[in-house]
């Protein structure tokens, strides 16, 4: 009779624990992780399952998110969809559209914030061009909604970045927050 009622509980058991958080799950299953591993991932954890951005963007996120490395090669196909998913950009676990990974040292880019403001590509007037050409590639979602099935086309592109910027208050500077696009100059 046990066995019975078990059977037939199993559904309604698996439903009750689909509600309660993987963390509790996680940390009964490996009690020896260390007080900074249960706190990067309840960060992770948060970041991912909140409707909205847990923290406005920083100058550490966007130079992960955003900036390619100084021995980083142009020539690689799958740049995009291998960038996107080892730096864990998504929305929710949703895939982006697009994005845009830039090849210019963070410094020069934080100068843009200075310059005047010019039009971004949807004509609302807030956004800074880079005064010099520079490289970088557009990532559009071609395959997949979610995590980690997002599979993109890599664009390679050389011209002016139109950025946002924002003021962060912990370290009272500017910092770029947002590539709107590259635009590219024929002939160039």
């Amino acid at each position: 009779m046990c066995t019975l009622l078990t059977s037939k509980s199993l559904p309604l058991l698996l439903l009750l624990l689909q509600s309660l958080p993987l963390q509790v799950l996680m940390l009964r299953t490996y009690p020896d992780f260390s007080k900074e591993v249960e706190e990067k991932f309840q960060d992770y954890w948060d970041e991912i399952h909140n409707s909205g951005p847990t923290r406005a963007p920083t100058k550490d996120s966007f130079q992960k998110h955003v900036l390619l490395d100084a021995d980083f090669k142009f020539s690689e196909s799958e740049l995009c969809t291998r960038e996107m998913l080892s730096r864990n950009i998504h929305v929710n676990l949703y895939c982006r559209k697009e994005h845009f990974f830039l090849y210019i040292p963070y410094e020069e880019l934080q100068k843009t914030c200075y310059n005047m403001y010019v039009a971004c590509k949807n004509g609302v007037r807030k956004c800074h061009k880079t005064k010099k050409l520079i490289e970088g590639a557009h990532c559009a979602l071609s395959e997949g909604s979610t995590m980690p099935g997002c599979e993109y086309e890599t664009t390679y592109k050389k011209g002016y970045a139109l950025i946002t910027c924002r003021w962060q208050d912990d370290i009272g500077e500017i910092i770029p927050d947002y590539v709107n696009t590259i635009l590219e100059i024929p002939g160039k």
